[in-house]
């Protein structure tokens, strides 16, 4: 049997882009603040991780640009050989500082963060708990772990409990969730997962890649919003969202990152990352800091538009966060209101399974904290009337 049998066999791609519903890997042709154009179409982006809105952000370009000037454009190599540049260990202080840990460690990606960290810390003789919802990442690391997989249902506590007090005291647990879940907007109920990690001896691991630089009063993530920030074992996050870069870093006490440092094979065996984007990552992180009004326009602005979402009929989920999903439960009237929105000028993200179960379609909006009270404006008319247009509301 041919391995490649099943690429040939393989038509939706094809047949979406026949019937002219085809949403994924569009051609951004250039980017000015919150638009972008799109087949020579100015478009209002409402389907970007850029929560401050950062991504275009002068001082941060040149930062990057004077970067680029002083180190090049790449390192050539990895951390543990001669990828480590001043830069890389200068920001890791100042996160470590940020997050209030001993210590951080930056990785080339925030899905490189998750396969290095996982199966450092867990091997063959422990268990991996993870809430069903969990980001790709944490499960590809678990999966490469060789840890036993035990997934509880989302944001379930009971069958958390359930789960937990089954295995073995010889058994080395760890509990890993999403800060704030990607797709849903909610966030992991940290308080009872620590109650229980407490009560069963095991460890927990955060994925905070939403919530850093936008959760808590001042940016920590997750753990913050719920005063929980010394409870945690390790937080691990990206740069390529409120960060408006790109690579990662997890956070946590010196011994355990020590060992992370030498262990984790994602580290280890790429290359790291390049100066322009850990020069980006440090000035954003500046910023976090020192302007406020970022965090406090977004949450504004989440708040607004659940409130008006759910007054035109649409059903936002349990959503706390500026990830707000419009639910659709039908994959068809998805992909149409998305089409719709498209044209009108306004770019979402439509989720269909294997993302969500088939019962359970969205179109996944996210806001940015540079959004105007106009763009506000022009979202919820581009809902409306797609929405009534199809029968949705």
């Amino acid at each position: 049997m041919d391995v490649f049998e099943k690429c040939f066999n393989f038509t939706r791609a094809e047949e979406a882009k026949a019937s002219g519903l085809y949403p994924y890997f569009t051609q951004i042709d250039n980017v000015e603040g919150n638009y972008v154009w799109v087949g020579g179409k100015k478009t209002l982006m409402v389907g970007s991780n850029n929560y401050l809105g950062l991504f275009d952000d002068e001082r941060i370009k040149k930062s990057s640009k004077d970067a680029t000037d002083k180190f090049g454009s790449s390192t050539c190599g990895s951390r543990f050989l001669n990828g480590t540049y001043s830069l890389h260990v200068d920001i890791e202080k100042k996160l470590a500082d940020f997050m209030g840990r001993d210590e951080a460690l930056t990785f080339s990606t925030g899905f490189q963060v998750n396969l290095g960290v996982i199966p450092a810390v867990a091997g063959r003789n422990d268990i991996i708990l993870v809430d069903r919802l969990v980001h790709a990442s944490v499960m590809e690391s678990a999966r490469l772990s060789f840890s036993k997989i035990v997934k509880f249902n989302h944001n379930d506590m009971n069958d958390l409990e359930e789960k937990i007090k089954r295995i073995p005291d010889d058994k080395g647990k760890v509990i890993i969730v999403d800060g704030v879940f990607s797709m849903e907007g909610d966030l992991a109920n940290i308080p009872e997962i620590i109650k229980i990690a407490k009560k069963y001896n095991a460890r927990v691991i955060v994925d905070d890649a939403h919530g850093v630089g936008v959760m808590g009063k001042n940016g920590r993530g997750t753990c913050e919003h719920f005063g929980m920030e010394g409870e945690v074992d390790l937080i691990t996050t990206t740069f390529s969202k409120a960060f408006a870069s790109l690579g990662g870093f997890v956070a946590g006490d010196k011994k355990v990152i020590q060992y992370i440092k030498h262990m984790a094979r994602s580290l280890i065996f790429s290359a790291s990352i390049t100066p322009a984007a850990i020069a980006a990552a440090d000035m954003a992180l500046e910023i976090i800091k020192t302007e406020p009004w970022r965090r406090e326009r977004l949450w504004e602005i989440t708040k607004t538009m659940i409130r008006e979402f759910s007054a035109m009929g649409y059903d936002t989920g349990n959503s706390e966060s500026p990830i707000i999903p419009v639910l659709i439960n039908d994959q068809e009237k998805t992909f149409k209101l998305w089409y719709f929105l498209k044209e009108f000028g306004i770019f979402t993200n439509p989720v269909v399974a294997p993302a969500v179960p088939p019962e359970e379609t969205l179109i996944r909006t996210s806001f940015s904290a540079t959004h105007s009270d106009e763009d506000l404006e022009f979202i919820l008319e581009g809902f409306k009337k797609g929405g009534k247009a199809l029968g949705i509301i």
